[in-house]
């Protein structure tokens, strides 16, 4: 067999994916996942792989997000965006069984409390059974409000641009309304300042 050159090209571009594959499997993705162009990356190839039930609407980065409405946990029904306008507004998904999540809820909590009344609110959102939650909640107390539904093919998760339900995922909501940005995985101490800026 001869080898050209277009035929090295080949085999030394599939050694080297091939190799970053394996890396990810034996390191984790490092930093590729912790940037911006990776997360969209990451959220378009799993929203492209994902079949929504017809007739669920599904948030897109950049476009206006769909009216959803969400239970409080205790409080009357959250409607998103609306009952957050004015401000840009952090939703944070999460689960009591999701070990990220849990990790990352003091971070959430010192974030929402350092916000004051101007700053970007911060809205949990359980996928979750509402006696888990509460449960969870008097062990780990947190400062912002939580709204709750049950998981499913077009829970809130989904339409908040989820589509494959991977837990923890945040997104950042413009002041009017437009979703800016997605994030699958949880925030690593000091992350959400620089990540929730609009």
């Amino acid at each position: 067999m001869k080898l050209t050159p277009l035929k090295i090209v080949l085999v030394a571009a599939t050694a080297g994916a091939l190799g970053v594959v394996v890396g990810m499997f034996a390191t984790g993705p490092g930093p590729l996942l912790g940037s911006e162009f990776g997360q969209r990356v990451l959220n378009d190839a799993l929203t492209a792989s994902t079949a929504v039930p017809e007739g669920v609407e599904v948030a897109r980065r950049g476009e206006p997000l769909p009216a959803i409405r969400v239970q409080g946990l205790d409080d009357p029904s959250f409607d998103l965006p609306g009952d957050f306008a004015g401000r840009p507004l952090l939703v944070n998904v999460w689960a009591s069984w999701c070990g990220p999540c849990i990790k990352e809820m003091p971070e959430l909590d010192r974030y929402a409390r350092a916000q004051g009344e101007a700053g970007v609110q911060v809205l949990g959102l359980a996928l979750d059974d509402r006696q888990a939650v509460r449960e969870f909640l008097q062990r780990v107390p947190v400062d912002y409000p939580q709204a709750i539904d049950a998981p499913g093919p077009a829970d809130a998760g989904v339409q908040l641009g989820n589509p494959k339900g991977v837990l923890p995922y945040s997104i950042l909501v413009s002041a009017d309304g437009r979703l800016l940005k997605q994030k699958i995985g949880p925030f690593e101490h000091g992350e959400i300042d620089a990540w929730a800026r609009p």
